[in-house]
């Protein structure tokens, strides 16, 4: 069976090798090439003499934590698809004490000020001091600063929010500000994962929103 080749003006282009990497975004950098403003962006904490990857998703610049890049770009569709539904789980300090009725409000559902209704798939209290708490809010789904709104709703600053992990994929131990490359293992269990949930899709029936987003 013969295979296609790829010329342009004769020469063969080499197909470039997909690659798939990790950051762990730290506080003040924005998620994009270049910045008008000239804000130091998420692109100057990866190494040099790499093929240009794309971010998969966003954190905005008050955000930290997983960030993912790669240069495949049906992969990228593929995880922030709203169909995807693998959760996402932020880790949030806030400065108030969380009680049950503010992590249950989060779960049923809030009504933004601009009338948009917003909701987490869970959401628990990790841990608190004196005036402020860390909770772990999960998401399945991406909203533009869904975390963020349905806090601000209440009233609830978001003192840091940093994203852990995405589907299977640990944020782990990676120090901040530092980026590497994911395994086969990390990219074959995020693979399947995605499938899991593309087969059970037909099953789950109409989902509470389609819209996809920054959803911090």
């Amino acid at each position: 069976m013969g295979k296609d080749r790829i010329e342009v003006d004769g020469v063969a282009v080499a197909q470039t090798e997909r690659i798939y990497w990790m950051l762990n975004k730290p506080h003040g950098l924005v998620t994009t090439a270049d910045d008008e403003s000239g804000r130091e962006t998420v692109y100057t904490k990866l190494p040099d003499g790499l093929p240009w990857m794309g971010p998969v998703g966003r954190l905005d610049k008050a955000s930290e934590g997983l960030l993912l890049f790669t240069n495949d770009s049906e992969w990228a569709a593929r995880i922030t698809a709203p169909e995807s539904h693998l959760d996402k789980i932020y880790h949030v300090q806030i400065g108030a004490l969380a009680d049950g009725v503010l992590l249950e409000a989060l779960v049923k559902g809030l009504r933004c000020a601009d009338g948009e209704s917003l909701q987490a798939k869970s959401a628990r209290l990790i841990r608190e001091g004196g005036k402020n708490s860390w909770i772990e809010v999960v998401l399945d789904e991406g909203k533009n600063r869904l975390i963020r709104k349905m806090l601000e709703s209440r009233g609830v600053e978001v003192l840091r929010l940093v994203r852990v992990s995405i589907g299977p994929l640990k944020l782990g131990g990676l120090p901040k500000g530092v980026a590497r490359r994911l395994s086969a293992d990390e990219k074959r269990d995020l693979d399947a994962a995605l499938e899991a949930h593309q087969k059970a899709a037909p099953k789950e029936g109409t989902r509470r929103h389609s819209n996809t987003g920054t959803p911090q």
